[in-house]
């Protein structure tokens, strides 16, 4: 115990030892003592000593430290011990006494020692099952632990964990936990384990992250909160920026709708304190990442919907014009309500309706752009108004007519300030960045918009008093030549292409200006400074545009004639190079970047985003307008209509096969239509033999039943009752056998029909010509017309058996009549005529259905003469008739089943017959029976 009385700084004889052997000596108790309380005591001095002597514990302890977190798990206090060493020597505190060269080396042997413990990954995993313990001195020190790692060797770290079974589900239970210590803790630990890592992101997210933290925030005060709704707030940042899955997960979650609440300010805004002002900016930061102009645009529209469904655009707009709030708010919130409502018609509509809260009131877009062409406003406010006027007008040609409007003269409000009339005061103003902004702000609402380009033209302005007024147009160049900033001079000209960019006449009223044209090849021509090399590149530009956009109106400005002033004035290379100084400007690279336009100072606002995107897709075509010559032009004129004339013709060609296949699926219809007709047929006359056969069967039932009558009148009536049933199971057994034969023979015709289907296909040649292919097609026709006969012809043999029924009901009706006189009651022949009434009825039907099935048969002939003149159309199907070969040879398997089948329920039945003491014989002898029986009949009756 002396030894410990030593190191925790008791008094001790003897000369003290160094630092070095102290913890050699403490190494040495942690290695080889037996006893926990001892172990404990050595690493508690370790830890008070690992601040101090950080590189001597570092290199000594970290193997026995690591060692301990493994074989001491069931004491907490020496794990906490292990841990606060561990994160004292990998931790990088920044101390404000120390100077740049010792913080460098602190951050060095924080590195060293993280990379030492993470090469074996073990250890990253051993400190996660730590993490599980819920004792506060254990889990604590792990969390601050593992974000030492994090910060040190984040990349690594992050693999580690990504791979551990159930890692980042362990981290994220730290949020549950209900003492605020370790939550907060594992905020800042999530922070770290988040940033730049997409698929720990969305396991973090789909872990129920987006819920956990959103109540977290309110629970906290939202915007009123303290430090941990920042970093709640960081870590949503980290979850949802530039990470498309995550984003439509917070939408999909309905997460946007707990936002509105966070913006909700009152009248009185004095005061806000630093920590407000930090978390509402980040508040706004996380409302722009849902609708970045970078995310895909789909789902960039999805979110806006949201956020204006919900009031979320409404609540923002209140800021907007609420007073007293901070600068740096106001500014990002504008930047947010830019991008809230661009390209989304419903919040630009939304936008244009919203006003400020003045007398009279005015709306939103006029306040915003009153600030604008105010020099006195702060730099980055007027900026976020150019975005926010930008994005109000982005694929808004309706808000592009309204701005467009109010500078017509028809329109103008002489008591009210219009946005137009503000635009104009900032393009002639003194201010070179608000002519700079006035210029980009007007060129947005001519950005694609042909209309508002030629309604711009009709724009008059008055110079001053006794002089006509001028055209914008003719003010814009006026202007421009009088030779101002650079700045003024750029916005004029960006403007000025915009304006006559594929606009014809537009291109006319600029070139009808005699001094126009000359200024420009003056300013191209003459060898300027590095500062003017934008403005020569921007007026090549314009004159290149004039020359591709040129309708050769003007006899002395035609194509021909300003390509042969460039090649004399200037030269075409020369003009080319000149043109090439707009995108190798510094500035350009960065305006082409994103919309928004961020720059460090107002001599650096020279580009516009919109515009990059123009010059990039002129640049092109204008260096190859002034090389061409006249004869070149006149040859791509004609390959164009070369061209269209061959486009023309395929066209027709495609029509033409349209209707071609329009008419083949016709035919097929008509053809599978008449199938089916033929089937139905086949099914009909198939039900009325059936029918038929019923009545013979009903028949035979009356007369045995009045042959009994007569020769046995004083039977019991019992024994007539079972007679009677075992006469209707006989006659049912014969009604099942003879529909058991009509499918029989149905499927016997149909199997024939298939054989010499599949006999026709094989003996076809495969190089056949055209004409023996309409001979087999119309063989195949002949067929189906032999087949539509040959049910004519049944159908007539069923009339003259029906014929012949009538006929022997009529003699039943007669024989029944002459042995009435006593041997039959009134009851049974009420019967009789009732059933022959029935019969009578039923013969009327059929002879209807007969006759439909006739017509039928006359449209049958019809349409197969229609069929026979399309057989050369058929030929095609030539080959998908022989693959259906395979398919009926399966069909004709399938039938010899079935006929199997058919002839087992036919032998089934006649044992029956047989059981019921019936005589049973084939299909021959019961038809020479049943003839023997007529004739019999016919005796009996004479």
């Amino acid at each position: 115990m002396n030894f410990f009385r030593g190191v925790m700084g008791g008094q001790a004889a003897g000369p003290q030892p160094s630092g070095a052997e102290t913890i050699q000596k403490l190494c040495d108790r942690v290695a080889s003592s037996t006893l926990l309380e001892d172990r404990r005591d050595a690493v508690r001095a370790l830890k008070s000593l690992s601040k101090k002597y950080r590189m001597e514990v570092g290199t000594q302890a970290m193997e026995h430290l690591i060692n301990i977190l493994q074989t001491d798990r069931s004491d907490s206090e020496i794990l906490g011990y292990a841990l606060d060493t561990l994160y004292n020597l990998i931790c990088n505190d920044e101390e404000e006494e120390q100077d740049e060269a010792m913080q460098k080396q602190s951050d060095d042997l924080g590195a060293q020692f993280t990379e030492q413990f993470i090469q074996d990954h073990e250890h990253i995993t051993l400190i996660l099952s730590l993490l599980e313990e819920f004792d506060f001195h254990v889990r604590w020190p792990g969390v601050k632990l593992l974000t030492a790692l994090l910060k040190n060797q984040g990349v690594q770290v992050q693999g580690i964990i990504l791979v551990s079974p159930m890692g980042v589900s362990r981290l994220m239970d730290l949020l549950a936990d209900s003492r605020e210590v370790i939550r907060n803790d594992g905020l800042l630990l999530l922070q770290q384990l988040t940033k730049s890592n997409a698929a720990i992101q969305k396991i973090v997210a789909f872990e129920s992250a987006f819920e956990r933290l959103l109540d977290i925030i309110t629970e906290e005060g939202s915007s009123d909160g303290g430090i941990v709704v920042e970093d709640c707030l960081l870590l949503l940042l980290n979850l949802l920026k530039n990470n498309s899955s995550n984003q439509n997960f917070f939408k999909e979650g309905s997460y946007i709708q707990r936002m509105k609440p966070w913006f909700e300010v009152g009248d009185d805004n004095s005061g806000w304190s630093a920590q407000k002002v930090t978390n509402l900016h980040l508040m706004l930061q996380l409302v722009r990442v849902m609708v970045s102009p970078v995310n895909s645009p789909g789902a960039s529209a999805s979110c806006q919907k949201s956020m204006y469904q919900c009031g979320l655009l409404q609540q923002l707009c209140t800021i907007l014009m609420a007073t007293g709030v901070p600068a740096d708010i106001l500014t990002e919130t504008i930047n947010t309500v830019s991008e809230v409502i661009r390209g989304s018609q419903v919040n630009q509509d939304y936008f244009a309706s919203v006003n400020a809260p003045s007398n009279p009131p005015r709306p939103a877009i006029v306040v915003l752009l009153m600030s604008m062409v105010n020099e006195r406003q702060p730099f980055v406010l007027r900026c976020a108004v150019l975005y926010c006027f930008q994005c109000f007008l982005y694929k808004n040609q309706k808000g592009q007519g309204e701005i467009v409007a109010t500078l017509l003269p028809s329109t103008i409000d002489a008591n009210s300030i219009s946005a137009g009339q503000l635009l104009c005061g900032g393009l002639f103003s003194a201010d070179s960045l608000s002519n700079w902004c006035a210029s980009v702000a007007l060129a947005h609402a001519l950005q694609d918009n042909l209309t508002q380009k030629e309604q711009l033209l009709r724009v008059q302005l008055a110079t001053s008093l006794g002089k006509p007024p001028v055209s914008l147009l003719q003010q814009c160049t006026n202007i421009l030549s009088q030779g101002s900033k650079v700045q003024t001079r750029v916005g004029l000209l960006m403007l000025l292409c915009t304006w006559i960019n594929n606009c014809p006449i537009a291109v006319t009223h600029f070139l009808h200006n005699q001094e126009n044209v000359p200024f420009l090849t003056a300013q191209i021509s003459e060898n300027l400074g590095e500062d003017e090399r934008l403005v020569q590149g921007l007026c090549a530009l314009l004159l290149g545009i004039c020359i591709f956009y040129n309708d050769n109106s003007l006899e002395n400005y035609t194509k021909d004639k300003l390509k042969q002033l460039i090649e004399k004035r200037i030269g075409k290379e020369n003009f080319v190079e000149k043109l090439g100084f707009i995108t190798k400007h510094e500035l350009y690279s960065r305006a082409a970047q994103k919309p928004q336009p961020v720059f460090l100072s107002p001599e650096q606002m020279l580009f516009d985003h919109e515009f990059t995107k123009l010059v990039k897709e002129l640049e092109g075509v204008i260096t190859k307008a002034v090389h061409k010559s006249s004869e070149d032009e006149k040859k791509e004129e004609d390959v164009k209509k070369t061209l269209e004339q061959h486009d023309n013709i395929v066209m027709q060609y495609k029509d033409l096969i349209r209707e071609q296949d329009a008419q083949i699926q016709e035919l097929k219809e008509q053809v599978a239509t008449m199938t089916s007709q033929s089937e139905q047929m086949q099914t009909t006359v198939t039900q009325q033999l059936s029918q038929i056969q019923q009545h013979k069967d009903q028949y035979n039932i009356i007369k045995l039943k009045l042959g009994k009558d007569s020769q046995s009148q004083a039977n019991s009536q019992a024994d007539s009752q079972v007679n009677g049933l075992q006469t209707e199971e006989l006659s049912q057994l014969r009604e099942d056998l003879e529909k058991l034969r009509q499918q029989h023979t149905l499927l016997q015709t149909q199997l024939s029909d298939k054989d010499a289907l599949i006999n026709t296909l094989k003996s076809e040649t495969a190089e056949g010509s055209a004409a023996s292919d309409n001979t087999e097609m119309l063989k195949e026709l002949d067929a189906l017309r032999s087949r539509v006969h040959s049910q004519a012809t049944e159908i007539d043999q069923m009339k003259t058996e029906k014929q012949e029924l009538l006929r022997k009901a009529e003699a039943v009706s007669s024989e029944a009549v002459s042995s009435s006189d006593g041997s039959l009651d009134a009851a049974k022949m009420a019967e009789v005529e009732s059933r022959l009434a029935a019969q009578t009825s039923e013969t009327e039907r059929l002879k209807e259905e007969s006759k439909s099935l006739s017509k039928s048969r006359v449209d049958l002939d019809q349409q197969l003469a229609a069929a026979t003149s399309t057989a050369a159309i058929l030929q095609t199907e030539k080959a998908q008739l022989q693959t259906e070969v395979q398919e009926s040879k399966k069909e004709q398997d399938d039938l010899l089943m079935l006929l199997a089948d058919q002839d087992q329920k036919i032998h089934s039945l006649k044992q029956k017959l047989k059981a019921l003491g019936e005589p049973v014989d084939d299909e021959d002898d019961l038809d020479a029976r049943d003839q023997t029986d007529d004739d019999e009949e016919d005796d009996d009756e004479d």
